[in-house]
């Protein structure tokens, strides 16, 4: 919201300078996005009046003027605007004055002397164009500095309001605000003196109380709507970023900002009959202000008439029901809507008003009476005319609820103690009534004040009147310890490591997602859709961590990055039988040269080895399997399932042509995923004493059919669990010469050993015996 600073000084007035003011608005929770001066840093520029004219000699669209500058001589000034009158007040820059972009010297112009430059609102900063000099009111007073005629040391300042605080999108509203900051007492809005001299009135029927607790109008009737708005409400209006209209519409825009109420005027003659407040039917259409004409819903509140709407209620006025220049009668409107009617409805339709945005957070129900009367004032002294009585229909209104407050509890979540008269006067400069009783205050909150529910609330609302810089920070005096850390856990700080010296760098992405990765990477055809999507490629949310760091992968290609390796830990969502559910995953992707590029080693892409020793050395000393598998988003040929104790904990392989080709991905990335779950378990370390005997080595070479698989013969001869034998491990491979077609050779490799003693071939004959049984039963046979 913006406003002038001045004008909220003629509320209310602290001694603060203007940075003083904007830093105090800011910490008490009002932030002050902006504050700029209205006009630039000028003086010697007076109000002058004109006092001759005449032709310059040598120039046919110059003029010569006497000039009036309240000093005991007139100026010469020679000028070429073509709206100088004599008698005619505009502003004067003398001799010496430094405007935007130019310093006023004497001069001649065209042999004549000119002591001056009489001045238009462009030369002035105060426009972006204008077509002659800046005409002054005729009460203007000659010899007045134009910076204290025109209030040029005025501020405009812009506030960055939470959804919390609609009590303050008005001026009084801050004003409020900077009295019970400051202490500083707030000046009082002026009575209305009118007195009820119409007779016309309008009937009010309320169909639904609920959406309308309360509407109040009456009847204005033999206004002047020619009349000129006054100079001092028009620079109000424009300093708030608002246009003059008319003086009707200007009245009421006034009032708005003012005291946050809005308020609407009706051509009381273009009305049919009486008014009634309800819901939109079926088939009804209403041309608005904005020239928009929009089909009305049944959730729309609208203001009708016997025969149509002529409103959208809490939104904007209907364009067949406006004033204009010829409206002599009108029916003017201060309402109360409940914010659950009006919220989400100029979002609908396209558009936003300043009515709709504070009616969706909430106006103060109590001040609806009194605008009305503050707009009627303001109508009947700049348009004329005779006021209606007030015709108002009353429902059931919002109660605020008493909030209990506890000085303890103050004490505690400050961590400051207060003295004890200090909540009470808070309280108190803040508007809310209390009754205390000893330490316990039972507080209500005003009318204006939506956001005060719990105890909390009133307890932010003391530490911002007492000042957040007033609440030092206090030596912490609980008592510190280390926690115990489970060996059996790894913490999250060791595996991100792990990741980082394993080359790869971390990622974070969104977990909200474009549907078509869930589709095609992860075969998620019903992905968890979301009502309100921050975009329409961020609609569902992820099942898997592949689709985000793909992206990445384009950005560092786009960047012109030939090597990337990258991970990410975060959450992944599925539905389940009880709603959904979340679990954490780590995720990488490798792409590019499995090295960075050296002279040390041969160049050579990145493949599914690579990636897999990466993911062995994540989880090691535990033994991970791995299990071809197919996988919607990997190469069919080189993804496998990655197992730990058996159970399934992940995916590992080369990513699929298909979608290398959609992601125009010059080579396959390899990726992989693994449950956090998984890798958070760590095996406990056990003490062992070192063997002072040597190991005992035996190799024992087998043929196999190509199909029999390393990996289940290794887990086989673990599984025996054979005396002695401390590890095995494949060393060797061959196909080819003497090895039939079909098959493999494999040569593993067994170490074997007794901590206490040397063993014997009698020792060690039975447990290679015990391995050769298990190769045997899972099709491999020992080389003859």
């Amino acid at each position: 919201m913006q406003f002038s600073e001045s004008w909220l000084r003629s509320l209310v007035n602290p001694s603060l300078s203007s940075d003083e003011l904007s830093h105090l608005l800011t910490m008490a929770g009002l932030e002050v996005e902006e504050m700029k001066p209205v006009a630039a840093s000028y003086d010697k520029v007076v109000v002058a009046q004109v006092l001759t004219k005449e032709k310059h000699p040598d120039a046919d669209r110059l003029n010569v003027l006497t000039v009036d500058v309240g000093q005991a001589e007139p100026l010469t000034i020679v000028c070429g605007a073509g709206n100088v009158t004599v008698g005619m007040k505009a502003p004067c820059a003398l001799v010496g004055a430094k405007l935007p972009g130019i310093e006023i010297k004497q001069a001649k112009v065209r042999g004549i002397a000119s002591f001056g430059m009489m001045c238009s609102e462009k030369e002035l900063g105060l426009a972006e164009e204008s077509a002659g000099l800046m005409v002054l009111d005729v009460d203007a007073t000659v010899g007045q500095s134009i910076r204290a005629h025109l209030d040029l040391d005025d501020h405009l300042i812009t506030l960055k309001l939470t959804p919390n605080r609609c009590d303050c999108l008005s001026l009084n509203g801050i004003a409020r605000e900077v009295a019970a900051l400051t202490g500083t007492v707030m000046a009082s809005f002026p009575e209305a003196t009118f007195t009820q001299t119409g007779t016309q009135n309008r009937k009010v029927k309320v169909t639904s109380s609920s959406a309308c607790p309360r509407y109040s109008g009456r009847v204005i009737s033999g206004v002047n709507a020619k009349a000129q708005t006054p100079v001092w409400m028009v620079k109000r209006l424009e300093r708030c970023g608002l246009r003059s209209i008319s003086a009707l519409v200007d009245v009421t825009n006034y009032v708005l900002l003012e005291l946050g109420q809005p308020l609407h005027a009706f051509d009381l003659n273009k009305l049919n009959g009486d008014i009634e407040v309800r819901f939109g039917r079926a088939g009804e259409k209403l041309k608005l202000l904005n020239e928009q004409t929009i089909d009305l819903q049944g959730d729309m509140l609208v203001i009708a008439d016997a025969k149509a709407p002529v409103a959208l209620a809490g939104v904007m006025g209907g364009a067949d029901s406006a004033v204009d220049d010829a409206t002599t009668d009108i029916f003017l409107e201060s309402a109360f809507f409940a914010p659950s009617v009006i919220v989400g409805k100029s979002r609908r339709l396209g558009f936003s008003s300043d009515s709709s945005y504070r009616f969706e957070r909430g106006v103060d129900y109590a001040a609806t009476a009194f605008a009305l009367d503050r707009a009627t004032q303001l109508i009947l002294d700049v348009c004329g005319g005779q006021s209606g009585e007030v015709t108002e229909v009353l429902g059931e209104l919002p109660v605020r609820h008493p909030v209990k407050l506890r000085t303890s509890r103050v004490h505690r979540v400050l961590g400051i103690s207060l003295p004890s008269e200090q909540i009470p006067q808070i309280l108190s400069r803040l508007g809310m009534s209390y009754k205390q009783n000893g330490e316990e205050f039972i507080v209500t909150p005003p009318s204006y004040r939506f956001d005060i529910e719990i105890e909390e609330d009133l307890i932010e609302e003391v530490a911002r009147v007492h000042g957040y810089e007033n609440i030092l920070p206090a030596p912490i005096q609980a008592p510190m310890c280390i926690l115990p850390r489970n060996e059996s856990q790894r913490p999250l700080a060791k595996i991100l490591q792990s990741m980082v010296v394993r080359d790869y760098q971390e990622t974070i992405n969104y977990a909200f997602v474009d549907a078509a990765w869930e589709r095609d990477l992860c075969g998620n055809s019903s992905p968890i859709t979301l009502k309100n999507p921050i975009a329409s490629q961020m609609s569902v949310m992820r099942s898997s961590l592949l689709g985000g760091l793909l992206e990445s992968l384009r950005t560092n290609l786009a960047r012109k990055q030939s090597r990337v390796r990258l991970f990410e830990v975060g959450g992944c969502f599925s539905k389940s039988a009880n709603g959904y559910e979340q679990y954490e995953r780590l995720a990488g992707l490798a792409y590019g040269g499995s090295q960075a590029e050296q002279w040390g080693v041969p160049s050579r892409n990145v493949d599914f080895y690579d990636v897999k020793g990466d993911v062995e050395a994540l989880f090691a000393p535990l033994s991970l399997t791995f299990k071809a598998l197919p996988h919607p988003a990997l190469h069919p040929g080189k993804s496998a399932r990655i197992l730990l104790d058996g159970n399934e904990i992940g995916w590992i392989g080369e990513l699929h042509p298909q979608w290398q080709q959609t992601y125009d991905l010059p080579n396959p990335p390899v990726w992989f995923e693994v449950d956090m779950s998984a890798l958070m378990g760590s095996s406990v370390p056990k003490a062992a004493g070192i063997s002072r005997v040597p190991l005992v080595r035996r190799d024992i070479a087998v043929l196999a059919d190509e199909g029999v698989l390393v990996d289940t013969l290794l887990t086989a001869m673990r599984g025996v669990k054979a005396p002695y034998v401390d590890d095995i491990g494949l060393f060797d491979v061959y196909r080819g010469k003497g090895v039939e077609q079909g098959k493999k050779s494999l040569a593993f490799r067994v170490l074997l050993q007794d901590t206490q003693k040397t063993l014997t071939e009698s020792e060690i004959e039975p447990s290679i015996a015990m391995l050769v049984d298990v190769l045997n039963k899972n099709g491999a046979q020992l080389r003859s």
